[in-house]
């Protein structure tokens, strides 16, 4: 262990002040903790002594914990830094924000935004029947806009008649040409007066992974024709007064500020000619798109953002000043539909590290050679001895030719198991011992570096990937991954993360790092009397609502935390919502647990029957069956 590790090697190791946004840090102890107002003088909350409590109180982990204090203040800084960047510029509108419901639906999510949200008039966003029926429910804050994008059926645009009539700000978003025609004949049929926002199809593009959701070839909006031609359409049924609201994507997961910049000044743009057009808009919306810095690099990549939500608030106000301004038409209310920002930090699951495998390791093995020994053997044996600092390159080659040799002698029976066996071990450990000759070196050949993941151990969680953190499978989205203790302590072991399930994708290979991403997590040797716990953090965006349920893992056991300054641990739990059990997910699946037990326990009785069972135990076996039905998905 290096005597001079200390919390400050561990923070550098995480890159958590990178990624964090100061809500993140680690105690004098090398605890993880929460600092709800991004300052360790203030509230913090120790995330290991949330697990102790929730062990006592015997929840089962892996768990989801909410920081709802992060959730809190990310809605109100994105509220405060637009108005008080409004009242600095001499911006004639106001600012009426959305949170668009996609990024995590979860009921209690949505319940802290529109209660934090209420004194700054913060709406929300629906795009699709089942969010607008959760949106019309919980969006009652008066001023508030219910903005209403995504493809919409007759049914769809009643429930927007239908909230307009409850008194409610609803804002229906054409995003296609022909459903004005279905607006037409819902707000006559109801004696509505709608308000209808346009989304507009841009040119310009925007980068990152979603980039495809911007640009002329996107999935919504309209064109520039299309625009002129509903102009004239509502014009003709003398209802151009219903149209109030531009709008416009950007995308998801923006890296680069220089494309909002052009999003935001194509969108301005045609705002200012849709005035000059007699088209009375009152809300000009910039949609989403705002990013998170997943991998702490502040730069330009897939996985960061080079910029920070003030400036992206910056830009959106004085681009759309200047280019009113120049253009002599009002200023409008501006619309933002931030979401993954909002979100993200929120959010992290806390599992388990029950175990450690290396099929590789090094093992202690004569290198003696022996007249029975075959070529091979001889040859690899040679190897090992010669192996040293000026040409560990060159062995390393020939003991991959030699260990690929070796696999095609066994499959025509030239050489034993028993010497297959022997040869590869001197192969792993060869590579084991030039790992060790070059890792002070500044340069290293890159087949030399990616023996470092391969020979890394494999830390066992008990979670799901495909449920949990689905992006890090689906498009390499990388979370920040962090022990909730001991760095205190040097993390002396390189690993990679496996989970549960039963499929070689189930693995995390990929983290950041000081200088960029790595293939494997420095951590800590797992603790013989202790637990040890990893964390997966800025998981409140998507993740939470786009798992799915492969090996049948369910949802995870919830904690919803509170910080409380006159409480001794600065924090309270203030809700548990349980997780799904076995019975549940199989019953999504289309399987009745009340048939699956009738089943099982036939069976059972017809072996009672038969004598091969005595009839207590199979009472027993019933039991167990029934109870594990009732259980947690994840292992004890």
């Amino acid at each position: 262990m290096n005597k001079s590790w200390n919390i400050e090697d561990s923070i550098n190791t995480y890159q958590i002040k990178r990624w964090g946004l100061g809500y993140f840090g680690i105690n004098n102890d090398g605890d993880m903790c929460v600092y709800p107002e991004k300052t360790p003088d203030g509230p913090s909350i120790n995330i290991k002594e949330v697990i102790e409590e929730l062990k006592e109180e015997d929840i089962q982990f892996p768990v989801v914990l909410r920081f709802h204090d992060i959730l809190r203040a990310q809605v109100t800084d994105l509220n405060e830094t637009f108005n008080s960047t409004i009242k600095q510029a001499g911006f004639r509108g106001q600012y009426y924000g959305v949170y668009p419901i996609k990024v995590n639906q979860l009921r209690e999510v949505v319940e802290e935004i529109v209660d934090v949200g209420e004194k700054y008039n913060y709406g929300l966003e629906a795009g699709s029947k089942p969010e607008l029926l959760a949106v019309l429910a919980y969006n009652q804050t008066p001023n508030a806009l219910t903005i209403l994008n995504g493809y919409k059926d007759k049914e769809y645009m009643e429930l927007a008649m239908l909230g307009t009539q409850m008194g409610r700000k609803i804002v229906i978003v054409i995003e296609k040409l022909s459903e004005i025609y279905t607006v037409l004949e819902m707000a006559k049929k109801h004696h509505c007066e709608p308000l209808l926002g346009v989304r507009a199809k841009l040119a310009t593009q925007a980068g990152g992974k979603w980039s495809e959701s911007s640009g002329e070839f996107a999935k919504f909006g309209l064109p520039s024709s299309e625009i002129l031609d509903l102009i004239e359409i509502l014009k003709e049924k003398n209802k151009l007064h219903w149209l109030k609201l531009l709008h416009f994507h950007v995308g998801s997961q923006i890296p680069d500020i220089r494309n909002i910049k052009e999003c935001i000044t194509e969108g301005a743009r045609i705002y200012c000619d849709l005035q000059k057009m007699g088209v009375d808009l009152e809300y000009f919306d910039a949609g989403g798109g705002v990013g998170v810095n997943y991998d702490g690099t502040n730069s330009n990549s897939p996985t960061s953002i080079n910029y920070k939500l003030s400036d992206y608030i910056g830009d959106v106000v004085y681009i759309l000043k200047d280019l009113c301004d120049m253009n002599e038409v009002p200023h409008p209310h501006i619309v933002t539909e931030t979401g993954r920002a909002i979100s993200a930090h929120h959010s992290c699951v806390i599992t388990k590290v029950f175990g450690n495998v290396n099929l590789t390791k090094h093992k202690s093995i004569s290198t003696e050679v022996e007249a029975s020994d075959h070529m091979l053997l001889k040859n690899i044996k040679e190897l090992y001895k010669d192996l040293n600092a000026n040409n560990y390159q060159d062995i390393y080659n020939d003991a991959c030719t030699i260990k690929d040799e070796v696999v095609y002698a066994y499959k025509l029976g030239v050489i034993n198991l028993k010497d297959r066996a022997v040869v590869e071990t001197l192969y792993w450990n060869i590579c084991h011992q030039i790992l060790n000759m070059t890792k002070d070196e500044k340069y290293v050949p890159v087949e030399i570096q990616k023996l470092k993941s391969i020979l890394a151990d494999k830390y066992l969680c008990n979670f799901s990937l495909f449920q949990s953190a689905p992006d890090s499978w689906a498009i390499n989205q990388i979370l920040p991954i962090v022990p909730i203790s001991c760095h205190d302590q040097e993390p002396t072991n390189e690993c990679t993360l496996c989970d549960i399930t039963c499929d070689s994708d189930g693995k995390v290979n990929d983290f950041l790092g000081a200088q960029g991403n790595k293939s494997t997590l420095p951590i800590h040797p797992l603790p013989e009397h202790d637990d040890y716990y990893v964390g997966l953090f800025l998981t409140g965006a998507y993740q939470d609502v786009m798992g799915d349920m492969h090996n049948m893992f369910g949802r995870l056991n919830e904690a919803h935390i509170y910080c409380d300054d006159d409480d001794p641990t600065d924090f309270y739990i203030e809700e548990m919502i349980p997780g799904n059990s076995a019975a549940n997910v199989l019953e999504i699946m289309q399987y009745n647990s009340s048939e699956l037990f009738r089943k099982v326990k036939t069976q059972i009785d017809n072996r009672i029957k038969q004598g091969d069972i005595k009839p207590r135990v199979g009472v027993k076996l019933a039991d167990f069956y029934e109870k594990c039905l009732k259980s947690y998905t994840y292992l004890k």
